[in-house]
């Protein structure tokens, strides 16, 4: 029998548990010629009545997630409901009623009956609407072990696995280049994967607004300005200049990139899902140490050989006389960050990471970890 023949509707469902039965309550008035099979781990029903479809007749099949005794199992019908006792061959509380986290539409929790495994110690009984509002509300959403994933939830664990995905894309192709043909791979690594980090990369600028909706905590700060540096770097620096795009510092700045990543993504990952991987989470706050360094430096390296190429093409700058009285050239603006702004930005990212890893790890981390 399927949960729902041809010209056959499921009832509605309700069920509770003790320790040692389950019972159902499916809601059918003036049952005529009920049918019942059960078995250890399967339960099926159908019957002629009133339900909520009108006069029809409903039927409905159960995989349990747990083994019940079919001789000890018993039905009650009366003119209101029809009452099924499901007795479980071993007393255990089960996380939900079906063997599959899926819950049917149909399936309810039948409140009037329904006891936590630490009130069913206590002699007194209680109203779970009326004493425990909190988990009524939480019950109602979760439907007892059936846990529906919030939106936000799997918006964000598929945003965290694509662009693992892409990075690890990067860092793949880079290496089995590398491996085949040695230094020769270097000079074409942007023409190879050059698409796919730009995409990537564009997707990043999501995590920008995550903050903003709420979806992730913390400022919009920081991921403003590691997200447009880089994009900066990648767009105005490389991708305008085709001179630069075959230098082999491009493949060393993909490579740090890719590698923090690869990383970054999988934590967040079991993060969202409150999984905790202790190498994971060491890896995550500890990376930044070399690579954080070593990124700024390959980024400066892109900045210093572009100067003269953007002296040469005067792209993206602007020269006077114009309508709008008003001069911008991109050399002198590339000497300033890097006179000025790029140690303040390298000291302000790495004091980032360092108190987030304080927070997580403690000061002395690294330390505990090899002593």
């Amino acid at each position: 029998m399927t949960e729902k023949s041809e010209g056959i509707l499921s009832p509605f469902v309700y069920w509770a548990q003790t320790d040692s039965v389950a019972t159902l309550k499916v809601d059918l008035k003036g049952v005529k010629d009920p049918q019942l099979r059960i078995k250890e781990e399967t339960v099926e029903f159908s019957a002629q009545g009133v339900g909520a479809q009108g006069l029809r007749r409903y039927a409905f099949a159960l995989h349990l997630s747990a083994a019940v005794d079919p001789d000890k199992c018993s039905l009650k019908v009366t003119d209101r409901q029809v009452d099924l006792t499901l007795c479980k061959t071993e007393k255990a509380w089960w996380p939900r009623l079906t063997a599959k986290p899926q819950k049917p539409a149909w399936l309810k929790i039948d409140f009037d009956k329904w006891k936590s495994e630490e009130d069913f110690e206590e002699d007194e009984k209680r109203d779970v609407r009326r004493d425990f509002p909190e988990i009524y509300n939480q019950l109602q959403k979760e439907e007892l072990g059936y846990r529906r994933e919030s939106a936000k939830k799997i918006y964000l664990a598929i945003y965290n696995l694509l662009q693992f995905i892409g990075f690890a894309y990067v860092l793949i192709v880079m290496y089995v280049r590398y491996y085949k043909s040695g230094a020769a791979s270097i000079d074409s690594t942007y023409e190879v994967v050059g698409p796919a980090m730009k995409f990537i990369q564009l997707m990043q600028f999501l995590e920008v607004l995550h903050p903003m909706f709420g979806y992730t905590k913390g400022g919009m700060l920081t991921p403003f300005l590691q997200v447009t540096g880089r994009a900066i770097v990648l767009f105005v620096m490389i991708e305008a200049e085709p001179r630069m795009q075959t230098k082999p510092v491009v493949f060393y700045l993909f490579v740090v990139w890719s590698v923090i990543e690869v990383i970054r993504y999988p934590y967040y990952i079991t993060q969202l899902y409150n999984m905790e991987s202790s190498f994971l989470t060491w890896m995550r706050y500890t990376i930044w140490v070399p690579l954080y360094p070593l990124g700024f430096l390959c980024e400066g390296v892109v900045i210093i050989r572009d100067i003269p190429y953007f002296e040469e093409t005067k792209r993206f700058s602007i020269s006077l006389p114009n309508k709008w009285n008003f001069s911008f050239y991109l050399p002198t603006v590339m000497r300033c960050y890097l006179l000025f702004l790029c140690l303040p930005m390298l000291y302000f990212m790495m004091s980032h990471m360092y108190r987030a890893r304080v927070k997580k790890l403690g000061p002395k981390s690294w330390i505990k970890k090899y002593n």
